[in-house]
């Protein structure tokens, strides 16, 4: 990255920077999203109840405590890499996340170890939470500080992007178990198999990780803070912080709710088959995967400001009317259809939340402030999705209720939208400096 910025050259180097970058992000979400779609049988492994409905719920609980850890990471690790460099923190959130998703592969069953099973269970989730809550931070700032001028949006759409990716790759491998294996193995042990595979290309991506460049803005700051002095910038800003995790709420909600739930509640709400439910998320990955670069580019014509306010406003109004639908004429098209749409909404708001989200902060404190902010926002939302959802159907009776979840989240975000333009518009009064664009 040492010629000039236009060359190809640089261009190969920032396309590689990307590829490199992103992979880390890429073993996260393929993680998380095996969680999610396998919690049945990790349910009947780990965590035998009663009831089918307790034990998905504390597989679910576990599931949601790895995002109690994230603001903990964001802060602490995030921190460290605004003072050490994005390199260095970026290869050690890739050793911690990496240790989570081991620990969690070998496992034995509760049948075997009793109580130390979903103890460890727990213990794997909360390395790969303290891991993550600096992952995204970190990877959306990178992004964004290699990103050519006019262009950031679409540069820290593939922080996202990588994810769908995971998802893609990860459906793919359960849709091929389902076809290999019968229900019982699968139970019993064919879900570890896409584990083992996540945990097999942990090496690779240190390789790509270790060749990662410093980026020059990073490199040109004069002063790097220590940990006190980022706790006190967060501090100090402290209202950017949080209306930023609620600017984030409705990116979070969104994505686990088509995501990593949606393969559930298409085979025990729905009654869909497992392959159904797989390809439809599929299906989805690969729609977000093309709105979200759509989403950072239109960004970067129109602002971040219009496309944020838009798509909030078509979360809040057809959230849940989409879900009813849903609910009320049940099949494989139909799911597709609404989750589709729904993917749509998300990809173009993500697309220009995330850029916005690396704006807003103080550069100093850029990741970690970035961090905490979306940390918060799925420790809150986004985590507890998969809980939330289970518990609204469960005690309402209404299948499309976590719609209700989804239009809530909207409506934060719209208001901290709101506020963190008329924060920055304040801001720009007092001093030069552009906060956000708008």
């Amino acid at each position: 990255m040492q010629t000039s910025p236009h060359s190809p050259l640089t261009t190969r180097a920032r396309i590689g920077a990307i590829f490199r970058v992103t992979s880390g992000n890429f073993l996260e979400q393929f993680d998380f999203f095996l969680f999610g779609f396998y919690a049945t049988y990790i349910a009947h492994t780990f965590f035998p109840a009663s009831s089918e409905f307790a034990s998905l719920m504390m597989t679910f609980a576990v599931f949601g405590a790895g995002f109690l850890m994230r603001p903990i990471g964001a802060v602490v690790l995030g921190a460290w890499i605004d003072k050490v460099g994005r390199r260095k923190g970026l290869i050690v959130t890739l050793s911690i996340m990496a240790a989570g998703t081991f620990l969690i592969v070998l496992i034995p069953s509760y049948q075997s170890i009793g109580l130390w099973a979903p103890f460890l269970v727990l213990m794997g989730r909360l390395l790969q939470g303290f891991s993550a809550g600096a992952e995204l931070g970190g990877v959306s700032v990178y992004l964004a500080e290699i990103a050519t001028p006019g262009r950031k949006g679409f540069y820290t759409s593939w922080q996202s992007g990588s994810q769908q990716v995971a998802i893609m790759v990860a459906a793919a491998l359960g849709f091929g178990l389902n076809a290999l294996l019968d229900e019982g193995a699968i139970r019993d042990w064919g879900w570890r198999i896409p584990f083992l595979i996540g945990c097999m290309i942990v090496p690779f991506i240190f390789l790509l990780r270790r060749k990662l460049e410093e980026t020059e803005e990073f490199n040109a700051r004069r002063s790097h803070p220590d940990m006190r002095q980022a706790f006190n910038t967060l501090l100090k800003n402290w209202q950017v912080v949080i209306a930023g995790m609620l600017m984030v709420a409705m990116t979070t909600t969104a994505f686990y709710l088509i995501t990593v739930y949606a393969p559930t509640f298409g085979k025990k709400v729905l009654m869909l088959s497992a392959s159904d439910s797989l390809l439809v998320t599929l299906l989805v990955a690969v729609s977000n995967f093309l709105w979200l670069p759509i989403g950072g580019a239109l960004s970067d014509k129109f602002g971040r400001k219009p496309v944020l306010i838009t798509m909030a406003l078509l979360a809040l109004t057809t959230a849940y009317p989409a879900l009813r639908l849903l609910a009320g004429a049940p099949g494989f098209y139909m799911m597709l259809g609404v989750l589709l749409w729904l993917s749509f909404i998300y990809g173009l708001y993500n697309g220009a939340m995330i850029p916005a989200l690396t704006e807003i902060m103080p550069a100093e404190v850029r990741v970690a402030g970035f961090s905490l902010a979306y940390s918060l926002a799925t420790a809150v939302f986004g985590g507890f999705t998969p809980v939330m959802s289970t518990a609204l159907i469960e005690y309402t009776g209404d299948k499309a209720s976590p719609g209700y979840w989804m239009s809530f989240a909207a409506i934060c975000a719209l208001l901290a939208t709101l506020f963190l333009y008329r924060h920055r518009a304040e801001s720009f009064q007092r001093t030069s400096p552009t906060l956000i664009k708008e």
